[in-house]
């Protein structure tokens, strides 16, 4: 033996594993397979929960000492089902369970049988639950937690010295969402690289890392997240999402939970979603001028469509709930079909588009039109099924309220017809037709007023002496004033804080109706017919705000530099 290689003992000990393993394989296929066998014997169903994805709060029906006690476990849920997997069926402790279960969830209760190797190997799930029993699910975190981690980390240098410190997870999460709350951030991005974990906030559409953690708290960060989620903890080779909610006192945060395989663990990404978002106003928007007179006159009409289009993230979808805001009453019967459904609205039948079960847009709005509504909001028209069946609806005496993802306005309705829409059917349907970005707003706390180059002025010169006189507005190109944030506490430095829209709104009438049954319409004809009529272009409404200190040039530039 002394006369061997050094690797020639390693060679024969991974032959004798690899050897050893295949034999335990077979030995666990032989119980499998006879557990099997007897599950068809007693007329009961048979799974192998080795792999099988269980929620936390389905595996916390059970507490963990009954299960190991009795050996069963609860493994699935749905509506109307619960599925409780037992190794021994005759005990009596079998059918007491069951009959618990159905009576305090109120479902039928189905039992599979299953080996002992399975259930001790989905036993171990009750580990990483971190003491599962007695644990409710739900709201794990508190508005006092929240509101004093707000008060003590009030900037991103605190934040990082707390996360790196902070050994309780509940209290990490809380962390962040305090911060994040405090930013007024919009998403938590948590990202896993070969040595560090990345946290970024995006505050105003721009992504910032405000903190990294060591790699080492990772899984239990991943896991503790799934938890609050409700996400399969065991599962992490597919994405998954969920949802916390946390009741305030006078709001209620919802968050959307996103998770995805990466390199190095999975991502995580969590949606701060307020429900306080509803009830925001045109005003609120940065709908001004003739484009906020032309949009409150056709939110009056008893029908047709009010479209807006813009990129993903220009903010389309706050603008058609401003909408629903404006017109939701009791004498109106409002549906939406959206994917995702972000706003809980009072009053209105909201419903969440399923592709898994087909239930897209189009079929959606074939079954809402059988439900008496008079105003429809419909999250995106992306196809022809769906926008005839829109057309069909505005014709009918319905209002619908939807987006396009075109550049602009002027580009929805070639959009349309590229779609392969009829002229003489989308003509007398479409009422308005709104174009959006979203620029940041400068922070009130740093603001102060800035020179321009001479290449950007020129440029704002040539943009605002486009502007039309029928669109009412007047400026003087030779006394122009623009403003920038230098940074301070209030804004983390950054010197925007918060954000508003740049518009672009044109109405129907008999001349645009003419250029559309042409079926020869161009998206630079749509555009100089508007114009002429007095629509002011998102770059346009974007250099008054600025002029107006509400932005800088350069966000301006910055999300409409393709006019």
């Amino acid at each position: 033996m002394n006369n061997l290689k050094d690797d020639q003992p390693l060679k024969a000990q991974t032959t004798e594993e690899k050897l050893e393993e295949k034999l335990v394989d077979i030995e666990l296929k032989k119980q499998e397979d006879l557990t099997e066998e007897k599950a068809r014997e007693l007329n009961f169903s048979y799974i192998n929960l080795v792999g099988f994805p269980i929620s936390p709060d389905i595996l916390g029906l059970i507490k963990e000492d009954e299960a190991k006690k009795f050996k069963f476990m609860t493994f699935f849920r749905d509506d109307s089902t619960i599925k409780l997997a037992v190794v021994d069926p005759s005990l009596p402790e079998v059918i007491k369970k069951k009959e618990e279960l159905a009576k305090k969830h109120h479902r039928t209760v189905t039992i599979f049988l299953i080996s002992k190797h399975s259930f001790e190997r989905a036993l171990e799930l009750y580990k990483a639950v971190v003491k599962i029993r007695n644990v409710e699910y739900g709201v794990k975190i508190s508005e006092e937690d929240i509101k004093k981690f707000k008060a003590e980390i009030d900037n991103f240098e605190k934040l990082d010295t707390k996360l790196k410190e902070e050994t309780n997870l509940t209290y990490f999460i809380t962390m962040l969402l305090a911060s994040a709350q405090n930013a007024d951030a919009s998403d938590i991005h948590i990202e896993a690289e070969e040595k560090e974990i990345f946290i970024r906030f995006r505050l105003d559409g721009i992504l910032h890392i405000v903190a990294t953690v060591p790699s080492d708290k990772w899984k239990k960060i991943v896991n503790r997240v799934k938890i609050l989620a409700g996400l399969k903890i065991n599962v992490n080779d597919v994405p998954q999402d969920g949802r916390i909610s946390i009741y305030m006192s006078n709001d209620k945060l919802d968050i959307r939970v996103s998770t995805l395989p990466t390199a190095f663990g999975e991502s995580i990404v969590m949606r701060l979603l307020k429900s306080t978002a509803t009830s925001i106003e045109f005003s609120d928007l940065g709908i001004t001028g003739k484009a906020l007179k032309d949009l409150e006159k056709e939110v009056k009409r008893p029908n047709g469509m009010i479209i807006t289009t813009g990129p993903t993230g220009s903010g389309k979808t706050t603008t058609l709930y401003a909408i629903l805001n404006k017109i939701n009453d009791e004498g109106n019967k409002v549906i939406t079909l959206e994917d995702p459904i972000e706003y809980q609205m009072k009053g209105i039948s909201q419903s969440q588009i399923d592709h898994s079960k087909d239930y897209t847009f189009a079929s959606g709005l074939r079954s809402i039109m059988r439900q008496d509504p008079d105003v429809i909001m419909v999250g995106e028209i992306r196809d022809l099924e769906t926008a005839e069946t829109a057309i069909q609806a505005a014709l009918t005496g319905h209002m619908v309220v939807s987006t396009i993802h075109t550049n602009d306005a002027a580009g929805a309705i070639p959009r349309f017809l590229s779609m392969g829409t009829k002229p003489f059917l989308l003509a007398p349907a479409l009422n308005a037709v709104i174009g959006q970005r979203l620029v940041r707003k400068i922070c009130d706390h740093c603001k102060e007023e800035t020179q321009l180059d001479d290449a950007n002025l020129e440029k704002v010169k040539n943009i605002m002496s486009e502007i039309s006189p029928a669109s009412g507005v007047k400026i003087n190109l030779d006394k122009l004033k623009f403003y920038k944030g230098k940074g301070c506490p209030k804004c983390s430095d950054i010197g925007y804080k918060g954000r508003v829209g740049i518009y672009e709104i044109f109405a129907m009438d008999k001349e645009i109706e003419g250029v559309i049954l042409s079926n020869k319409v161009s998206e630079y004809e749509m555009r100089e017919i508007a114009v002429k009529k007095g629509m002011v272009t998102m770059p346009q409404d974007g250099i008054l705000k600025a002029l107006e200190g509400i932005t800088s040039i350069e966000e301006v530039f910055r999300v409409s530099m393709n006019k």
